[in-house]
């Protein structure tokens, strides 16, 4: 089995880079762990709406803005994908829920991390799960 890799890029346009990049991909596998999952090979791409827009029109055909799309690559328990995140949605989120943007970012990667593990978002009942998990993931970050 390949050892763990996570990946972080971003398209030119967006000019991005992740703070406390090595912390984070630790917390990350750690989270895996919790889920009983094993990291396989995760990558993150930081993109503008546009971008993220277009993906979502050519494979989810849908024609809304997003902040994250998750493609999921796993087998069994090894979990491997492609997370798109939109810095752009990113911060407009951060405006909306009065959060810092460095805050709202570690949510949004948690959440993709999530989504491969398994949880949903699509019910206020799902929803409820994914947001008790995120907060957990957020609190075990502070305790890195």
């Amino acid at each position: 089995m390949p050892s763990p890799l996570i990946i972080f890029q971003s398209e030119e346009e967006s000019e991005f880079s992740i703070a406390e990049e090595k912390k984070v991909k630790s917390w990350i596998k750690k989270v895996f762990r919790q889920e009983r999952m094993t990291c396989g090979q995760l990558y993150y791409f930081f993109c503008t709406d546009e971008h993220l827009l277009n993906i979502n029109k050519e494979f989810l055909n849908h024609k809304t803005y997003t902040d994250i799309i998750t493609f999921d690559y796993s087998e069994k328990k090894t979990v491997s994908g492609e997370i798109f995140i939109s810095i752009d949605r990113v911060r407009e989120n951060a405006k909306k829920y009065k959060q810092p943007f460095h805050e709202e970012l570690k949510r949004i990667v948690i959440h993709g991390v999530l989504h491969l593990c398994g949880y949903k978002d699509k019910s206020a009942k799902d929803k409820k799960v994914m947001r008790n998990k995120e907060d957990a993931a957020l609190e075990l970050y502070k305790a890195l």
